[in-house]
């Protein structure tokens, strides 16, 4: 076995780590489940407690949350028919139908076994194109880089919102903000207005938590004092049957196959993973007049797909430094606040880090399979918590956060800025997922595009003469039209 393959594998494997890994899974299952709250929201919520921990610890952590939390997601929406996570929304279809016939237990028990195995599959994918994909990276330039950045927003612009006009203007916004500060090459104050505060630029992950945390908190005041009803409901056995498995293989086989797939392109997401897979599914089951009805093959397809887009997701955070989605650009944020930048290099320059990252993965994935089948019946109770309980403390760790970034209160005022941000584009139904890519990807888009330009002397044929580049521009271009086309479709057929 490769010597960085080997320390990866002990560093994750550490009690402190597995115990970080332990509660993180916890932390997830729990978020996850809360109808209205987000894996975002709840990653955006503990990250600045990872501020002091170790690397290890804190990609864990992070992990633990991420994976459980797609799991958790599923509880609620058979439970209660209200999916814990948009991921969720496709498991309710049939998860809910099977609780509603006193089959709660079956439904949870096939979610879970299909959501570990899911997980797992991803893991392997992780583990074996991750390093091969990280190996062809390093043979990019700066024209290569600018432009599979570039990429990768408009990509994520094209999927991101039903408009792509709304998509673009997020994006264009975020890449606003991202100029406010030092110049990356010259080191010249822009848009400060004098400030010495601002000098320094706007943290991004202090956008992050405005524009996430606020908008969750100011949508969760309706709610606040009330019980969610039928959390309480008593079930059967968890632990699936052998019968209910040999019936689910198909479904998770098309379901992991797709997610880990659609989580590799970046901006896809779970949601549309989740559809798909449920989709086909019932196009190659034996009984689809089952599925909406209560069908174990229609719980299981979106379960497996959910989780598998975790791994999927990570390889191009890993490999190429650009999230897959929301999730992974936070991860980001948390792995450059350690001094560690996701990317080619962090194979080559920090190899037992990185291996140590995708084994925390696996056991992320362990310890939701353990946490969800040995503690499902006492974590459902969250589900008939008031959020007058949870909210205050929530906003809580949205100051402390935001002041311990920098020690500074400006942080906070920023913090609350970009929650009136959120409310806003909320409001007007504009996305935030793309501002939130380029808070995270306008520094590195800048900082290439100014050092290819000064390499060529300002000769934009650069981007052009280079293969690499001019393939990832005319995909850019490619995913932009297409939007534009399919849109312009939906709207002749609508009328």
């Amino acid at each position: 076995m490769n010597a960085d393959i080997l320390q990866g594998f002990l560093q994750a494997s550490l009690p402190v780590n597995l115990m970080a890994t332990a509660i993180g899974a916890l932390l997830g299952i729990t978020v996850g489940m809360i109808p209205g709250m987000t894996i975002s929201s709840g990653i955006i919520i503990v990250l600045p407690l990872t501020f002091v921990l170790d690397p290890g610890m804190s990609i864990a952590l992070l992990l633990g949350l991420y994976v459980s939390g797609m799991t958790g997601g599923s509880f609620s929406a058979t439970l209660l028919n209200i999916p814990g996570t948009p991921s969720a929304s496709a498991t309710a279809i049939d998860g809910y139908p099977l609780a509603q016939k006193g089959e709660a237990g079956r439904a949870l028990g096939i979610s879970i076994s299909a959501s570990f195995i899911g997980g797992m599959f991803s893991f392997f994918c992780l583990y074996f194109i991750a390093p091969l994909l990280a190996d062809v990276a390093l043979e990019f330039r700066t024209q290569d880089l600018f432009s599979l950045i570039f990429f990768g927003l408009t990509i994520i612009c094209s999927f991101a919102a039903k408009s792509l006009i709304k998509g673009l203007l997020s994006a264009v916004i975020g890449l606003l903000i991202v100029t406010i500060g030092q110049d990356p090459v010259m080191g010249t104050a822009r848009f400060t207005f004098g400030d010495a505060n601002i000098l320094s630029g706007i943290h991004f992950l202090t956008a992050l938590i405005g524009l996430f945390a606020i908008p969750q908190l100011v949508g969760s005041l309706r709610e606040t004092g009330r019980r969610t009803a039928g959390a309480d409901q008593i079930f059967g056995s968890i632990l699936p049957k052998l019968a209910d498995l040999k019936q689910i293989i198909r479904p998770v086989s098309i379901g992991s196959s797709i997610g880990a797939f659609l989580g590799i392109l970046p901006g896809v997401g779970g949601p549309i993973a989740a559809f798909i897979s449920y989709d086909y599914a019932k196009k190659s089951s034996k009984k689809p007049e089952d599925f909406g009805k209560g069908s174990v093959e229609g719980v299981a397809a979106p379960e497996a797909a959910n989780n598998a887009v975790t791994g999927g997701a990570l390889i191009p955070m890993m490999t190429l430094g650009i999230p897959g989605d929301p999730v992974t650009a936070i991860l980001i944020g948390a792995l450059l606040v350690h001094g560690l930048a996701p990317g080619p290099l962090l194979f080559l320059e920090r190899a037992d880090f990185a291996y140590g990252v995708i084994f925390s993965f696996f056991w992320a994935n362990i310890f939701n399979l353990i946490i969800s089948f040995s503690g499902l019946r006492l974590l459902i109770k969250v589900l008939a918590a008031p959020k007058a309980l949870m909210m205050p403390a929530i906003a809580l760790f949205c100051v402390v956060g935001s002041y311990a970034l920098r020690n500074s209160f400006f942080d906070v005022y920023v913090m609350f800025f970009f929650g009136l941000i959120g409310l806003t584009m909320k409001w007007l139904n504009i996305p935030v997922v793309p501002m939130l890519l380029a808070l995270v990807l306008g520094k590195q888009l800048e900082e290439h595009l100014r050092v290819a330009l000064t390499s060529s002397k300002g000769d934009i044929s650069i981007f052009f003469t280079s293969p690499i580049s001019a393939i990832f521009l005319a995909l850019s271009i490619f995913s932009i039209v297409w939007s534009f086309t399919s849109e312009r479709r939906k709207k002749i057929a609508s009328t």
